[in-house]
């Protein structure tokens, strides 16, 4: 009885994670923060799993982190590696990040096995932050 129950239970919390609208966001970090650099940045993730790259699996991907991105890259594309587009492709969910004094702006995007966004695209809300001086 007890086992009917556990599984019931564990059936009815799988359905209510995946009932719910994906999301990423970052833990901590938020928009107007002052901060001082090196910045521990933590990324948070509802409705969809954390997997490397290169591994296929439903409902999951790896974090992208965008600074001082002014627009989204295009999501029919792998998303750009360069200094303003941080891939996390071993499947890392937080970093340790040096940037500049001054006004930042961070964003999250979700990539699938091959880098390219999900569809529909999975990303945060772009926030700004002022690193000052320690």
């Amino acid at each position: 009885m007890k086992k009917d129950f556990l599984v019931v239970l564990l059936t009815l919390f799988s359905l209510t994670a995946l009932a719910e609208d994906p999301e990423v966001y970052f833990i901590h970090l938020e928009d107007g923060q002052e901060v001082v650099s090196p910045i521990k940045i933590k990324f948070g993730l509802i409705g969809f799993g954390v997997a490397p790259a290169g591994v296929k699996k439903e409902n999951t991907g790896h974090h992208h982190l965008l600074i001082d991105v002014v627009h989204l890259p295009n999501f029919n594309q792998p998303i750009p590696a360069d200094k303003n587009h941080i891939h996390f492709g071993g499947g890392q969910t937080e970093t340790l990040i040096d940037l500049p004094v001054g006004s930042h702006t961070l964003q999250l995007l979700l990539g699938n096995e091959y880098h390219i966004p999900h569809t529909p695209a999975l990303f945060s809300k772009k926030i700004a932050i002022e690193v000052v001086k320690k």
